[in-house]
């Protein structure tokens, strides 16, 4: 059976006209071969306007897997995140110009969700291709987090559908400060071997692991 990944990335923002993420999307999809779908969407950075974004993207696709990716200008690592928190805390306007500070992503949710992905399994696969890759704990508090969060909180009653949240370095291509990067080819592998993972592995591994930024 033909099984569907929604990968998803992120547009422009913070006076930067490409994302990395969405480059590493957009890349990840040329070398795709199958034999499941990979599908994508770019999301655009925006409190207000992700969550109805990714409602369309999963409403059209109706993917098995969804997996999110963002850019975290600053990491050198793919960091698998592990928590979606319950909080908007802005550091700098969304692309709409809005800065929420300690506001909920969603009135009334629980505090926070865990992903749904093998975050260590896939790290671990990461690792095997010498991928710079890590667990991390924490999405921070910007869109990245509030994707995240409604991602989690959409499946919260799904038992089937799995999904999560992936941070990518900037990319070499991209980089317009003195900032770790990695190249475009090599976030795009990581994100296929994060798909092709979460498709194939259900039960996480019992390992240490995870970093807080």
């Amino acid at each position: 059976m033909t099984r569907t990944v929604l990968l998803t990335g992120f547009g422009a923002f913070d006076g930067q006209a490409l994302n990395a993420s969405w480059l590493g999307v957009r890349r990840a999809a040329e070398i795709w071969d199958g034999p499941d779908v990979l599908a994508t969407a770019q999301l655009p950075v925006s409190f207000s306007e992700v969550g109805p974004a990714l409602e369309r993207a999963v409403a059209e696709h109706r993917p098995d897997v969804i997996v999110c990716a963002g850019l975290a200008e600053g990491r050198s690592r793919i960091g698998v995140e592990r928590a979606a928190l319950n909080v908007l805390d802005a550091r700098i306007p969304d692309a709409s110009g809005w800065a929420p500070v300690d506001e909920p992503v969603v009135a009334g949710g629980p505090m926070a969700y865990l992903s749904r992905l093998p975050i260590k399994a896939c790290v671990a696969a990461l690792d095997a291709h010498d991928i710079p890759a890590e667990v991390s704990n924490t999405a921070g508090t910007y869109v990245c987090n509030a994707v995240f969060y409604r991602l989690l909180h959409a499946l919260r009653h799904d038992a089937v559908v799995r999904g999560g949240f992936v941070h990518v370095p900037q990319a070499v291509e991209t980089a317009r400060s003195a900032v770790p990067t990695l190249p475009l080819e090599t976030i795009a592998a990581g994100l296929v071997i994060i798909a092709r993972t979460s498709l194939a592995v259900r039960e996480d591994l019992r390992v240490t692991g995870g970093a807080v930024h």
